[in-house]
């Protein structure tokens, strides 16, 4: 059976960061490809960054150069280091199989919040 824990998550502030991971037992992690998903309250739930076995990487356009995906193949845990975070990131996040053994494979989700401000009034003058 397939066992996916994902940790990690929390409450930050824009522009900090977060590093989540997902500890995958009951499979050969070394030929494995994996991803992460996230979904955020009445939205569906989205590809966010892939890792192929290999360690290759892609990832939405809308975390590029601030998301990075990686493995630690001697842990059997992904890793998703989160930097420069945005208000739109938060979402629960998953870990996600797309295929091993005829089936794929989720985990429970780990929650990341990222608070609007309370901004700023701008006023201008004619």
């Amino acid at each position: 059976q397939v066992r996916l824990v994902e940790s990690g998550g929390g409450l930050v502030q824009p522009g900090e960061s977060l590093r989540l991971s997902c500890v995958a037992s009951g499979l050969n992690f070394r030929i494995t490809n994996m991803e992460w998903h996230r979904q955020a309250p009445g939205e569906e739930r989205e590809l966010v960054a892939r890792i192929t076995a290999g360690g290759a990487t892609d990832y939405a356009d809308s975390v590029k150069g601030r998301f990075t995906a990686s493995r630690d193949y001697s842990r059997n845990t992904l890793y998703l280091q989160m930097n420069n975070l945005k208000p739109e990131d938060t979402a629960r996040y998953y870990c996600h199989v797309p295929y091993y053994r005829g089936s794929e494979w989720w985990g429970q989700g780990t929650q990341v919040t990222v608070p609007w401000g309370q901004g700023t009034q701008v006023t201008t003058s004619s």
